[in-house]
């Protein structure tokens, strides 16, 4: 039997890693603060009959207690969103970053070599393109003025022509464009320099876009799918930025948990750092994410405001492939049959 240590295993996605490995006999301990920008009650002393510890990944001593007897982390604790403003960058880098880097030290010191992290998408900026005339290039940041004048699709930074979305693999270059990114970036490198040091296993999982039961209700951190459904919970249309057309691809949560329980395996039969893409290889638009959500919750039809937010990127989609052949993971929710279960089922308080 494995111990293993879920950081923010009280969140969305650590619920859901949690309750997959007691479904697969490990034995799990949870390390989580209660942040306010994921709970908004107090968390209880046990999830789903293991122990929940809450305190704050910057804190050495309660760390460092929480990894006694442990064999494995699995580092969900983050701050996510793209936040309200500026003021969150301070809290960002305490989160996301200082809490990492506590985290190594002392899994350094307890002699724990074996880590999955939660990564994210947002490592890439904007996805793979392609110009007609330069071949596969990385757009610039979109301008204030740009989206503005509804001009969304990003050009080739050489001539300015269209280009053509494609699959960003897992060695793209990184490229983020919000806080939250930086942050995210931040963590790979920081688990890399530590794998590197000590000679301890890292898989780096890059999740896309997760929706699923139990997402937090509509705040300045949830992501869009929850947003939608807390305006259709409340009998609004879904708002939908820009044209509609940004595509994404959309994971079911019960997915991500699998592929967390098949990182785990990794970390057994190797060492060192590496990458993959945890997404269903099926993408779909944001427009396509409301309008399916609001036939499943028999709502409103979306609205198509063209809205914007700075940082946010136009097309990431992935390949899955890496994480296919080398974890032998494969997405099994499709997005119908995801979002029909979603519409429906109990947001996080």
């Amino acid at each position: 039997m494995t111990h293993v240590l879920v950081t923010g295993g009280a969140g969305f996605i650590g619920t859901h890693v949690v309750t997959a490995l007691l479904g697969a006999s490990h034995h799990v301990t949870i390390l989580d603060s209660g942040h306010p920008g994921a709970h908004r009650t107090p968390l209880p002393d046990h999830l789903a009959g293991a122990p929940l510890n809450r305190a704050d990944l910057t804190d050495r001593t309660a760390v460092a207690g929480a990894l006694s007897g442990v064999d494995v982390v699995i580092h969900q604790a983050a701050m996510v969103g793209l936040g309200v403003d500026l003021d969150d960058l301070p809290e960002y880098v305490r989160c996301n970053d200082l809490g990492t880097a506590v985290l190594l030290a002392e899994m350094a010191r307890a002699g724990v070599g074996r880590l999955v992290l939660a990564g994210s998408m947002v490592v890439y900026g904007e996805g793979a393109y392609a110009c007609p005339e330069h071949g596969p290039v990385r757009p610039a940041a979109r301008t204030v003025a740009d989206l503005a004048a509804g001009r969304f699709e990003p050009a080739c930074p050489i001539c300015g022509a269209a280009v053509r979305p494609g699959l960003v693999g897992e060695d793209a270059a990184l490229d983020p464009r919000s806080v939250y990114a930086a942050t995210k970036v931040a963590q790979e490198h920081l688990t890399a320099a530590w794998a590197r040091q000590t000679g301890a296993t890292v898989v780096a999982l890059r999740y896309h876009n997760v929706y699923g039961p139990g997402m937090p209700r509509d705040t300045p951190y949830s992501g869009v799918a929850a947003i939608f459904r807390s305006a259709l919970e409340a009998g609004r249309a879904p708002r939908v930025f820009e044209d509609g057309g940004q595509r994404r691809d959309f994971v079911h949560v019960r997915d991500v948990a699998a592929a967390n329980l098949a990182a785990l395996v990794a970390t057994g039969t190797r060492t060192g750092w590496r990458a993959y893409n945890i997404a269903s290889g099926r993408p779909a638009t944001v427009g396509e994410m409301a309008a399916e959500l609001a036939r499943a919750a028999g709502g409103p039809s979306p609205v198509v405001t063209g809205e914007f937010r700075l940082g946010d990127v136009r097309h990431v989609v992935a390949s899955p492939r890496r994480a296919e052949t080398e974890l032998g993971f494969k997405a099994a929710v499709g997005l119908a049959d995801g979002v029909t279960e979603f519409a429906s089922a109990p947001l996080r308080g």
